[in-house]
């Protein structure tokens, strides 16, 4: 990428930029509407190699749909509980103006949503940003070892200047799990657990995909910490501007090469490719580098750009299939909707 370029994406640069952007922003664009519908299912996934748990997964996978709208979409979820236990959903990040009976909470909003029931929410998408939802009972174990999340990702009516440079968008969402619990259902999630696996979209390393890349894209990298532990990712090769955070624009976006994710926090990434060759992507806390305490295992991928060959013996990914969307990144590129994703579904538990 060229110079000129890369300096579009330092601070000072972006918060001239975005002063213009706004002076010049058209109308809004009509709202939208949208009706989706989840399920709650009973779901065995699959970690990594033979480490295998049971979820409660929406709609039989781990994480759950990407739901991709725009800021003040009128949106509609339906939502069939298919499971033994209760279950609601809170959409993390919507402001829910107008709307609190729809945030989620069990015995403050609503009443959780029985065995075999439906409850319908409706609500307007805003602020534009990347949130997530998630179940709000027993969160403890629902949420932070049961896999009951997915993305809700807004888009905004005017989106700032380094928005608009984007060229590759992904969605990465990190899970730890405490073995112990894995097929007990109903249990798990209390103080003493050990979190012994680690994952990115419900998957440990090597079971993860590779992110690829071409030499002058600009990369979004959307992290979500979803369990009750810390992360801390780091991305070899590159510095990067930590640009949101929980969805919201940082006046004075931080460069940077690794960034703190704290349990319930999202931060987007604004990255430029500009160094060809294949990098290294991880958590560095360490023991999250692991599978039960097997080395290169966990919180881990790599960023192969485009025209690097991947055939040295030696690489761990040389004959890797590559499966496109596992951080939906093609999902995104899409119209306005619900999007469903073959390499994150599980198996019915029996």
């Amino acid at each position: 990428m060229s110079e000129s370029i890369a300096r579009i994406v330092r601070p000072v640069a972006l918060v001239c930029a975005l002063t213009a952007l706004i002076a010049a922003s058209p109308a809004p664009a009509a709202a939208g509407a949208h009706t989706f519908e989840l399920t709650i299912q009973d779901t065995v996934i699959t970690l990594v190699e033979n480490q295998k748990f049971h979820t409660f997964a929406f709609n039989g996978q781990v994480p759950g749909p990407l739901i991709h709208v725009k800021e003040g979409d009128d949106v509609t979820v339906k939502v069939t509980n298919l499971t033994t236990l209760t279950h609601t959903i809170h959409w993390h990040g919507l402001v829910q103006n107008g709307s609190w009976r729809m945030d989620g909470v069990p015995g403050v909003t609503q009443p959780a949503i029985n065995p075999g029931d439906t409850f319908t929410y409706h609500f307007k998408a805003e602020p534009a940003g990347t949130y997530w939802y998630h179940c709000h009972v027993n969160v403890n174990e629902h949420v932070s070892m049961r896999g009951m999340w997915g993305p809700f990702i807004i888009d905004p009516l005017n989106p700032t200047p380094l928005e608009k440079k984007v060229t590759r968008d992904y969605v990465l969402m990190m899970g730890a799990w405490p073995s112990k619990w894995a097929m007990k259902p109903g249990y798990g999630g209390v103080p003493g657990d050990v979190e012994d696996y680690f994952t990115i979209n419900g998957k440990s390393y090597p079971e993860t995909q590779p992110i690829r890349v071409k030499k002058g894209d600009v990369v979004r990298f959307r992290l979500f910490a979803t369990s009750d532990v810390l992360h801390s990712l780091h991305i070899h090769g590159h510095v990067f501007l930590i640009a949101f955070k929980d969805g919201h624009r940082l006046p004075q976006p931080i460069e940077a090469d690794t960034v703190l994710v704290a349990p319930g926090e999202r931060y987007d990434l604004i990255m430029v490719a500009n160094n060809p060759g294949r990098w290294m992507v991880h958590d560095h806390i360490d023991t999250h580098t692991t599978n039960a305490g097997k080395p290169m295992g966990g919180v881990m991928t790599t960023i192969e750009y485009e025209g690097v060959e991947r055939t040295d013996d030696w690489y761990e990914w040389k004959d890797k299939k590559f499966v496109p969307d596992f951080y939906y990144e093609e999902s995104l590129r899409k119209p306005y909707g619900m999007y469903e994703n073959t390499a994150l579904k599980g198996q019915p538990a029996q």
